[in-house]
């Protein structure tokens, strides 16, 4: 059964909130997320490309696709300062 993800826009992700707990528990997955967000960062400073970002806030499952602007070690920055938790992505495409 294939899990459903919300659309959401950027702007909204503000208002979310987001549990510490981090949503993958194996640690490749972890590497193959890290490795997923650096190529996003690249596709957004040198393409400008828009990449999906799938992730979990405390109330459910969600998709946004955005602009990768920034990669902190806890934190993907996207256009106009908002940010989503590494730890609560699943991946991105």
């Amino acid at each position: 059964m294939e899990t459903t993800f919300e659309t959401i826009e950027k702007e909204n992700i503000t208002t979310l909130h987001f549990p510490k707990s981090d949503v993958l528990e194996d640690r490749e997955q972890r590497q193959q997320r890290q490795s997923e967000l650096k190529r996003a960062l690249s596709l957004g400073n040198l393409e400008h490309e828009k990449i999906k970002i799938y992730f979990e806030d405390a109330a459910s499952k969600k998709v946004v696709e955005t602009t990768v602007w920034g990669v902190t070690d806890n934190e993907v920055i996207l256009k106009k300062g908002v940010g989503i938790p590494i730890n609560r992505i699943y991946k991105s495409l």
